[in-house]
């Protein structure tokens, strides 16, 4: 464990409002006037305004992190709010972006938040966190964690990373090129990234929702530290958390000697997302994002591995019913099902009974196109994947039933 000298200058004077705001950091050893005059002079960029996202955020905008910034190309949907509690049911169908920042003025309107209502990708990353301080990342695709981590050694700036799963959770504070210590980075922890589906979202796994108010603040302290330089961060260790027994343990973690240093993001050949397939995902036909029509009827992803929903409910009206595959979850199914879909989790695509689930699919398509359909199409592009990789003619329907819901059904 290494102290760290303060990451922001100080910046002007605090006026009488702001004195009477933060009379209690005033009052905090390690932070006082000046750590408040830093905190207002700081930009802090947090990707991803869901569970983690969320706590981050009020926190960092309470304690007076002059700039705010907030990368999320989502919108609110009625499941978020049981973790995220930035947003509201007034919010539900609009940007997160924009419910969170319409939650942080009210939090504190002396904060300026800026909005990236975009996925972060290759080809706008660097210019994203090139702006800013210092960025939180509490995102739950893998692909997204290396391209962060990796951007932020290339800028030389701290990351504060956090991850949940279920009733557990783990935390840590990564920094390539820290002015006192050695830096360690998210690829020193996690040299290679899981076999896809291997981790279930929090849709298959489920998520305690108050639990993600325990790592949310935990990473919004560790931003304050390192703009302030009060006390020890969490570089060179991983504090991991469970919420069920209540218990912390922290883990030493140290830069791996035989890694190259991180100076160029990762490079694909046309236009692949270098990250996704590092990640051994489905290559898409733009980088960082999923795949897209080339048009009504067109060719999709690689060999015809995507199909739209139209194309679905084209099939669907034809002589021959197609297999269709729902990996939902059963709970989710009951709330929009797709009458003649076969039900079987994403999650028993995964572990010791994969090869057992992947026969039972095959015997039931009898040579049929496999169509794997879940609520947005990220759980589905994992199945589909498994089940080509055991020689079925699967494809993943793009966007999944909210995309059936909107141009499907919608348009009836």
């Amino acid at each position: 464990m290494t102290a760290l000298p303060p990451l922001v200058e100080p910046g002007r004077e605090l006026d009488r409002d702001e004195l009477a705001r933060y009379a209690r950091h005033l009052a905090l050893p390690g932070i006082g006037p000046e750590g408040q005059r830093r905190l207002a002079s700081a930009r802090v960029l947090v990707v991803g305004a869901g569970g983690l996202g969320s706590p981050a955020l009020l926190y960092l905008a309470a304690a007076g992190v002059g700039t705010l910034g907030i990368v999320d190309d989502d919108v609110v949907e009625v499941s978020n709010l049981q973790r995220q509690v930035v947003h509201g049911v007034s919010d539900l169908g609009q940007p997160k972006t924009a419910s969170a920042r319409a939650a942080l003025a009210e939090v504190n309107p002396h904060v300026q938040v800026v909005e990236h209502g975009e996925r972060l990708t290759t080809a706008n990353v660097l210019d994203v966190l090139s702006g800013y301080d210092l960025v939180l990342d509490g995102t739950d695709a893998f692909a997204t964690r290396y391209l962060v981590s990796d951007a932020a050694e290339v800028l030389g700036i701290p990351c504060v990373w956090g991850a949940i799963y279920r009733f557990t959770g783990q935390v840590a504070t990564f920094w390539g090129a820290p002015p006192v210590g050695d830096g360690v980075t998210y690829r020193d922890v996690f040299p290679d990234p899981p076999p896809p589906g291997a981790s279930p979202d929090c849709a298959t796994g489920g998520v305690l929702g108050a639990m993600c108010g325990t790592l949310g603040s935990v990473m919004a302290t560790e931003a304050i530290k390192l703009i302030t330089g009060a006390g020890e961060t969490l570089l060179g260790r991983l504090a991991t958390y469970d919420a069920l027994a209540l218990t912390w343990r922290h883990l030493t973690v140290r830069r791996d000697p035989a890694r190259e240093p991180v100076t160029a993001l990762l490079t694909g050949a046309g236009d692949a997302d270098p990250y996704a397939a590092f990640c051994g995902l489905p290559p898409s036909d733009g980088p960082g994002g999923a795949g897209r029509a080339d048009g009504p009827g067109g060719a999709r992803g690689r060999d015809g591995a995507v199909i739209s929903v139209r194309e679905l409910a084209a099939l669907r009206a034809g002589d021959a019913e197609p297999a269709v595959l729902d990996v939902r979850e059963p709970w989710e199914i009951e709330l929009a099902a797709l009458p003649g879909a076969r039900a079987v989790p994403s999650g028993a695509f995964v572990g010791d009974g994969a090869a057992a689930a992947t026969d039972d699919v095959a015997a039931w398509a009898a040579g049929r196109p496999v169509h794997v359909l879940c609520k947005s199409g990220v759980r589905s592009a994992r199945v589909a994947l498994r089940l080509r990789d055991a020689g079925l003619d699967a494809r993943s329907v793009e966007g999944g039933m909210l995309a059936w819901e909107r141009e499907v059904e919608g348009a009836i």
